[in-house]
């Protein structure tokens, strides 16, 4: 009988440490920055300095 509860003991204490490193695998994942050459870019970035093509800065003159 103490044989069993051990076993239990022991599942229990992995479960959790297993649960343990994947929360705290995701947390890293969340906090760290993307690296230099990475190939996915945040949400909301652009992937480069210059503004998007399709969207003139400002109206011709005739239009107003």
């Amino acid at each position: 009988m103490k044989q069993m509860v051990n076993l239990y003991l022991l599942g229990m204490v992995l479960t959790l440490l297993s649960v343990f490193v994947r929360v705290m695998e995701s947390l890293e994942s969340l906090l760290e920055s993307p690296a230099p050459g990475n190939s996915w870019n945040p949400r909301g970035q652009l992937t480069g300095p210059e503004s998007p093509r399709g969207l003139p800065d400002h109206p011709p003159r005739g239009m107003r």
